[in-house]
Parts: C-alpha cells; structure tokens; sequence
C-alpha cells in the first residue's frame, strides 16, 4: 500500500502535489537544495532532504540522488510532477529496475514521446493530421536546406528530444539556415544532452490549443476539454485560459477524438496532454504529447472539478479512472504565469531577495507559488514563482477578475513580468481571439517594455 510519496520536484508544483497528497492522507518527502532552502514545498512537506547546492543537473536531475532518498526516507513512490525528471524515459525505467513506482509513464513510452518525429510517425499511423516535417533528423545545413525547399519555407528548426520552448528557431529564408542550425543545435545540446533536430512546416497565424487526457491501465480513457495556450513568447506560454472561446465546438469535438486515439493507440496510461495546432481556416494539426501533468492544469481543474495530481495517483496505484468527461466545462477560467524578470531588459533573469509579498484573493481567485517575503530567487531554476488563476462563469469576469488580482498582487525586491502580462490581457487580440502564437513577439516589437506604451 502506497502512504507515503516522494516529490522529486521544486517550485509551485512541488507545493500543489503536497497539498493533494495530504488531502489523500498520505505523507511527503521533499527534496531541496540550499539555494531552495526557504521554499515553502520544504516547510509544508513532512519530511525534505537536501540534495546538493544549487545546479539542477546536481540535484534535482542527479538519478542517484532521488532514488537514494527515496530509500532512506522509506518512500513507497516518486511523484515527478512536471519538467526535470517527468518525462525523463531512463530515469523511469531504473524506478522499475529498483522497484519503486514512478508515478508517471512507462519508460518505453516516454522514449517514443520523447522523440518527436517518433510522436509524430505515431500520430501519422493513427490517422492524425501532423504539421509537415522531416521524417529523420538532419545531419547538417545541406540537409536542412533540402527539407525546407521540399517543405516549403518558412520553417522551423526543433530539436527532436526538445520541450519547455527549448531548441526551435525560425528561418524564412536559405541564407538564415546557416546560422540557425548552429544555435539551435547548441542550445538542443546544452538543454537535451543531444543535438538533434529536424524540419518542421512553420504554420503561421495559428493557435495553440491542447487537450488534457486521463487514461487509466483498464483501458479507459477520457478528455477533460481543452486549454487555450497561444499568449506565447518564444514559445514560452505566458497566459492560458480553459477552454478556448476561439475554436468552434465542431473541431474541439474531432480533436477530443483524436487525442484519445494516439492515446489508445500507444497504450499510455496517466495524465497527458496532447498538443495541436489550429490555423484561421481551423485545419489543426498534431504537435505532440506531454506525457506528465501540465504547468496549466489548474484553469481544466477549475472549470471540471477534477483534481489530476490525484488522478494520476490513482491511476498508478491501479485503480480506473473514479471521473467521466462532464457534459460541458463549467464557467471559464485563466491563469497567467508570473516570471522573475525584466521585460525592459529583453527579459533578463531577476535575481536576489524578495522583501515583500502580497498576494490576491476574493472569489474565483487561485494562487500556486512557493516564495514568501525573505526567500532569494536563484538563477538556477526556470523563472516561473507564481501562477495566478482566476475562474468565473463566464470568460470577461474571469478577465475583469485576472487585471483586479493583478493589480493586488505586489512582489518587491526583484523585476516580474507583472505589467506585462496585463498589458496583453488588455490587448485587442487577446479579447477578441485574433492573437496567434507569434503574436506577443510582434506586439513587443511595436511597444515600449519599460512603460508598456505603443511605439
């Protein structure tokens, strides 16, 4: 019997897995470094052990360092919860291999999502339509060349074992090629630990839009609407809402079908996400599968009342699925991540103490974060410390309701992102659905940061 997980995580996420695991009676075990001493998932959790100083790759990613105290804290499971080590394929198998569940996906089906042309052949077979792409990865600039000419341009450059935005840029013409391969294929190395990439069909004036999927090991699998993810920067998502008010109920019915199926058709089990995209004509095309919670599972958790982090539990412990796909989403709802950075300085990392902290409340009012007054921001860790999700029956209070805890919201010491974010809900595009996933980057480029003015 399980009654006791350990969280290999950090951040907000590591605070709602421990918030879940409680109300399901079980105990946790946090892990930390020095530089996450003073994070709240190290005081709520029962147990926290330090695992190294700072550097993820150290710490939080190091196999041996989770497993080892997962053995000495007496944990019965591994909680991944999202990024680090959550769709890590080797690192699932070696939790079989010393008999410690890994409350994720199995290890030979993160090696298939973990390769995106082997996603994409898989979402092929099964009758999906994907974006154009390559079917290998390139060896070098020629090849390129000769896929985006056969592809047409523009086209992106991706990694293949790429995620989080990591590992993709834009060329729209042959003499950019050059260049591009060779920062993408760095950055691919130095995030991935492998530098390979393929070419991929840029669909412009697209929307991002994911359907969230539960699958238990009795074969049943059901949809929980979608989410809206197109407020983007750099492929980084900034502000997402459930479910999309832009996509007509026709094609959310036919990408609903569509992700169950690639999801029967690999035989996964647990939470996923499977990604598309929509373009104005609503063609939509399969991007890929998040084989792990997601980082905006809270706007599908408020407008269906289902907890995932739960479900995911008990889907591990063996148990089908306890919730069906209700009729229909109740009410709206949207979250918008808050970063440690500066927008007026092309977004640099904000480092150092926070001397202050107030958070928003009131009705249809969520916050997820670890940080409190007297905790420092590392620059160690990615820059999200907070999300805020504001749920309403209908999409304008649930906006009215985001710009109102915005401006409640207060967090001194450090830059955030703050102004920014509701600079753009106040936008033309975002109110009206005419945003797409570049659509940010544009904006920017016609706008002051430091004031939040139109140039």
């Amino acid at each position: 019997m399980t009654r006791k997980i350990l969280i290999a995580n950090r951040g907000e996420i590591a605070v709602r897995a421990i918030r879940a695991l409680r109300e399901m009676g079980l105990a946790t075990v946090a892990v930390y470094t020095k530089a996450d001493k003073d994070s709240l998932h190290v005081m709520y959790a029962d147990e926290a052990y330090c695992i190294g100083e700072g550097r993820a790759a150290d710490s939080y990613l190091d196999f041996y360092r989770i497993l080892s105290t997962a053995n000495i804290s007496g944990a019965d499971a591994i909680y991944p919860g999202s990024g680090f080590l959550s769709e890590n394929a080797m690192f699932s198998k070696m939790c079989d291999d010393v008999g410690i569940p890994f409350i994720g996906a199995r290890s030979e089906v993160l090696h298939q999502l973990g390769d995106k042309l082997l996603a994409k052949q898989a979402a092929s077979e099964a009758g999906i339509p994907t974006v154009p792409a390559s079917l290998k990865s390139m060896a070098d600039v020629e090849e390129c060349l000769k896929e985006a000419g056969r592809i047409g341009y523009p086209v992106l450059l991706k990694a293949v074992d790429g995620g989080g935005g990591k590992g993709i840029r834009v060329v729209r013409k042959p003499e950019e090629m050059d260049s591009a391969f060779r920062s993408c294929t760095k950055e691919a190395i130095t995030a991935f630990g492998s530098g390979k990439i393929f070419v991929e069909k840029l669909i412009e004036h697209a929307r991002h839009v994911e359907v969230q999927v539960l699958a238990d090991r009795s074969g049943n699998v059901i949809h929980l609407f979608d989410r809206d993810c197109t407020m983007q920067r750099r492929h980084q998502k900034l502000i997402e809402e459930a479910v999309s008010p832009f996509v007509s109920r026709n094609t959310k019915a036919k990408m609903y079908q569509d992700a169950i199926h690639i999801i029967q058709s690999i035989s996964y089990d647990g939470a996923a996400t499977v990604e598309f995209l929509v373009d104005r004509e609503e063609n939509y095309y399969f991007m890929e599968v998040n084989p792990r919670i997601q980082v905006e599972h809270p706007v599908t958790e408020c407008v269906t009342g289902v907890d995932i982090v739960k479900e995911q539990l008990r889907i591990e412990m063996g148990e089908k699925l306890c919730v069906k796909t209700p009729r229909s989403p109740s009410g709206h709802a949207i979250e918008v991540r808050i970063n440690a950075e500066d927008p007026s300085r092309n977004f640099m990392s904000s480092v150092g103490e926070i001397s202050k902290v107030v958070f928003p409340a009131g009705s249809g009012v969520r916050i997820e974060t670890f940080i409190q007054a007297g905790i420092r921001i590392s620059p160690f860790y990615d820059s999200m410390i907070a999300k805020i999700i504001t749920y309403a029956p209908d999409r304008d209070l649930a906006v009215r309701r985001m710009l109102f805890a915005l401006d409640e919201l207060e967090i001194e010491g450090i830059k955030t992102n703050t102004k920014l974010q509701k600079t753009l809900l106040k936008t033309d595009a975002f109110l009206t659905g005419t945003s797409h996933t570049a659509f940010v980057e544009d904006y920017l480029n016609h706008m002051d940061p430091g004031t939040g003015e139109t140039i």
